[in-house]
């Protein structure tokens, strides 16, 4: 049967790219035909065919309440009749400020723009500007978005699609560009010495996201912390993810690192288009208009966006259970997924932090990218489509954390163990 989905993705290639406005939807990792989404609602996506999926990648992370969520339906219904953009300052601009600045440690002063990459591409320059240096540290499979600069050795999409150098980036740009393994501190000690005072940033993301869920090891980014003091380098946590996420204060708080500079994007516009970096004042300060470095955007403080995110993040504010809710359902998907797996003595690894979640079917723990990409990339993308025909959205692709949102029920969970458990190809 050919379904609407394959009818619009048909149609789609002769007027998009490879018929999807972002690579990862095209399903090419895990094959097939991407499903293209009518509406959605709670826990749940519907698509052209009107076939009900559970969600667990929550429009890649913002949806951590749901889909269609009340409050932020409604608050953008009321103010989308005064205008959907300005160009000028609102108030709403300003209370969207004090409240990330009440939520979250360390920030000082904040600037809203329209996307993570956008974000990101800002605060590095930023620290440039503000160190004077020009090279900075990431790590590989870390995606800081798809800025130039980031597109060495990055995760996520780059890794689904094997994409190892990128056509359109000039090496000038790439040899400012220097790259460690994840959890590999050594590593680092040896590039800033070897770069002594050249090295502006680290940025990393605290909790990764584009490599599936890894997480930090004991030390890791408090010896980071240590050498960007002992150097003179920025600090910059790419919080696009784990931003509102693992907490009320994100990464910083739930990991009690500080960092000097921290980017926003997802959770932060509920849904919307939007993106934040912010920091300490002494940095900050160096943005235009204050200072010389150079930031604009038309969009950026968007009324609706903002309606959008400030409503959202007021709610996780006011309840801060939500996050304790969510925490344990997603400790009782892992529970039952290793129990289905275990009894079917299947190698396997899960990792999680918070609401971040991701299966790795390998013998070996997942902490960079290299190990991630050991795991058995065949049988995940089976098991993605063997789920996929039971009603269970998942990221379509093994380089990707899940996301849960708080609308998913112990019965949307049990029904997503009962289908791994069914699974009869491992």
């Amino acid at each position: 049967m050919i379904t609407k989905s394959k009818q619009l993705f048909e149609r789609a290639q002769n007027s998009i790219p490879g018929g999807v406005n972002s690579p990862v939807r095209a399903f090419k990792s895990v094959g097939g035909t991407p499903l293209f989404i009518k509406w959605a609602k709670g826990a749940y996506l519907y698509d052209e065919d009107d076939n009900q999926y559970i969600d667990y990648i929550a429009s890649w992370g913002p949806m951590i309440l749901g889909h269609a969520y009340e409050p932020v339906v409604e608050a953008v219904r009321r103010a989308v009749v005064y205008s959907t953009s300005y160009g000028a300052p609102t108030e709403l601009e300003v209370d969207m400020a004090e409240l990330i600045i009440s939520m979250v440690p360390n920030v000082d002063l904040v600037r809203m723009v329209s996307s993570g990459t956008e974000a990101c591409m800002s605060a590095l320059r930023l620290a440039r500007g503000y160190t004077g240096r020009n090279k900075f540290i990431k790590f590989e499979g870390c995606y800081h978005g798809h800025a130039d600069a980031f597109l060495v050795k990055a995760g996520s999409g780059m890794a689904t699609f094997n994409i190892q150098t990128v056509p359109g980036v000039t090496g000038g740009v790439s040899n400012d560009t220097l790259t460690c393994a994840y959890n590999d501190l050594e590593a680092v000690k040896q590039l800033t010495q070897q770069y002594k005072r050249e090295i502006a940033a680290i940025i990393i993301e605290p909790v990764v996201g584009n490599m599936g869920c890894i997480l930090p090891a004991p030390g890791f980014l408090e010896g980071l912390r240590k050498i960007c003091d002992e150097e003179g380098i920025v600090f910059i946590f790419d919080e696009v993810m784990t931003g509102f996420r693992l907490g009320t204060g994100g990464a910083q708080e739930k990991l009690n690192i500080n960092a000097d500079l921290v980017t926003y994007g997802k959770v932060i516009g509920g849904g919307l288009p939007v993106g934040a970096f912010g920091g300490k004042r002494e940095i900050m300060q160096h943005i235009a208009p204050l200072g010389n470095v150079y930031q604009a955007g038309t969009l950026s403080g968007n009324p609706i966006a903002m309606t959008a995110g400030y409503t959202l993040l007021k709610e996780l504010k006011n309840n801060p259970s939500l996050y304790k809710s969510l925490d344990e359902k997603t400790a009782y998907l892992a529970d039952g997924i290793k129990n289905v797996l275990s009894k079917r003595g299947v190698d396997f690894r899960i990792n999680r932090m918070g609401s971040m979640i991701s299966l790795h079917f390998c013998d070996h723990d997942v902490t960079d990218f290299e190990s991630a990409s050991r795991a058995d990339i065949t049988l995940f993308n089976k098991l993605f489509h063997h789920l996929l025909d039971n009603g269970v959205y998942l990221p379509p692709s093994a380089y990707e954390s899940w996301f849960l949102n708080d609308a998913l029920s112990y019965k949307d969970l049990d029904k997503t163990i009962a289908a791994i458990d069914s699974f009869d190809q491992y």
